[in-house]
């Protein structure tokens, strides 16, 4: 078993990370024109709208949650005056609001994807891998903390994962920290690893191609062409 929590808790996730950074080199340099976000609006615009606002909108907030609950150790709370109470409570109901949207986003994405014949004519299997992964690990997370917080076990992230993810990226790894989390995180960061570990091959890669030269490009300007006879109509003299 001891063997078991160290290929899961630390060999799997070095595997995921090494493909996760030399995948998106190797398709930067490989297959640039493949980068990008491949969209679909054209084809479908009605489902498309709600989805991605309450998807793109609601993941910026859970990013933004997870950096600050999961690489900001517990000190720095504490140093600040927020008590355990106080941080849980924001993080449950700011949290949940974000999960929640953005899991409802994911879900009509999904809808769209395999409903919709002239979307699902142009997904490819990585469009549909990365949307059911995507699925999956919203919900798990949503669940675990849902489970936890109406369980009261007293479980905080804060003081094992948290130390955990830390020492991943800091290489220095423990297994043992991940001894006590329950079931249910486990599954959830699992899913988290494995949807990172295939979104170089995916549309995800768009989430790298910043549009940072539209705040310094020059205005297009679109002159409509009028016909000919207006312009010999112009040059008449009366």
């Amino acid at each position: 078993m001891n063997g078991w929590n160290q290929f899961l808790w630390i060999i799997y996730p070095y595997i995921v990370i090494t493909i996760f950074i030399t995948g998106h080199f190797y398709r930067l340099n490989h297959y640039p024109f493949s980068w990008t976000s491949k969209s679909s609006e054209f084809l479908e615009k009605r489902t498309l709208r709600w989805g991605s606002l309450l998807f793109h909108w609601g993941i910026i907030f859970v990013i933004v949650g997870h950096v600050a609950g999961l690489l900001v150790p517990i000190s720095v709370y504490q140093g600040l005056g927020i008590s355990d109470e106080a941080y849980h409570m924001m993080a449950l109901s700011a949290g949940g609001i974000a999960g929640l949207s953005t899991l409802i986003g994911a879900f009509i994405l999904m809808v769209r994807r395999f409903r919709v014949k002239r979307v699902r004519a142009t997904s490819s299997v990585g469009d549909r891998v990365a949307i059911v992964l995507i699925l999956i690990v919203l919900f798990t997370g949503l669940t675990a903390t849902g489970t936890n917080a109406v369980g009261q076990t007293g479980f905080d992230y804060r003081t094992t994962i948290n130390p955990w993810i830390r020492g991943i990226l800091t290489f220095q790894p423990d297994a043992s920290l991940m001894t006590a989390v329950p079931v249910a995180f486990k599954i959830h960061i699992l899913a988290a690893l494995s949807l990172f570990a295939v979104w170089p091959f995916t549309r995800l890669v768009h989430v790298f191609s910043f549009p940072l030269t539209y705040l310094r490009r020059r205005y297009v300007i679109y002159r409509q062409r009028r016909p000919s006879c207006e312009r010999k109509s112009d040059k008449t003299v009366v």
